[in-house]
């Protein structure tokens, strides 16, 4: 039976047999006992995006009290629901990401912590998920840009719309309608400045 530690574009944490891409965590949030998520979904400000495999390192997923093993179809569902990369396994990335950021939000060198608080600001409204108003038409936004429409989230890759799912992407007949934004603003600025999440291989299908 699956563990419940695979992410969805709303930050919502599900369990389902597909892994995707990416890994990550919040923190501990799991009870290494029984191998579940405690109540609790986040227990840190700095929700990250790590690679699956570094340095050849081995780890039993929610085993131990290090950290909860959390994994993401791709790199746009990760920022969507409030994570940004890893300094420390994904170092190239993440200092791209930081110089987007910049870039995007207009501001000096920011370091990590305070990304993190700005993301924990536009990720959560008190538990929840915090949708944003769309600033412009769906095909005006970057590559990786995420929103949802009712309980769905949608994916933007070169103007088109992609309905997400645990398994990868599809076409839609139509655009959604009443979209609201899923990827925190202040991530949103720094993909509008180049930066270009990792996208899984069903937008290219």
């Amino acid at each position: 039976m699956p563990l419940q530690n695979r992410v969805t574009p709303s930050g919502d944490i599900i369990a389902t047999p597909e892994r995707g891409l990416f890994t990550g965590n919040r923190g501990i949030i799991h009870d290494p006992a029984t191998r579940t998520l405690l109540r609790k979904r986040w227990s840190t400000l700095a929700w990250l995006t790590c690679v699956l495999e570094f340095r050849g390192r081995r780890r039993r997923v929610m085993d131990g009290r290090s950290w909860t093993e959390l994994f993401f179809l791709d790199e746009a569902t990760a920022l969507a629901a409030g994570h940004r990369p890893c300094f420390f396994c994904r170092r190239e990335d993440a200092t791209r990401f930081r110089a987007a950021w910049e870039a995007g939000n207009a501001c000096g060198h920011v370091l990590a912590p305070e990304m993190d608080a700005v993301l924990h600001r536009e990720r959560l409204d008190g538990r929840n998920k915090r949708l944003h108003p769309l600033p412009m038409p769906l095909h005006e936004l970057p590559d990786g840009a995420m929103v949802q429409a009712g309980a769905d989230g949608f994916l933007i890759a070169q103007a088109r719309v992609l309905k997400w799912s645990p398994a990868g992407y599809s076409k839609v007949q139509r655009e959604p309608e009443d979209a609201m934004l899923l990827t925190p603003p202040s991530t949103l600025r720094a993909l509008f400045a180049g930066y270009r999440p990792v996208l899984h291989p069903s937008t290219r299908t």
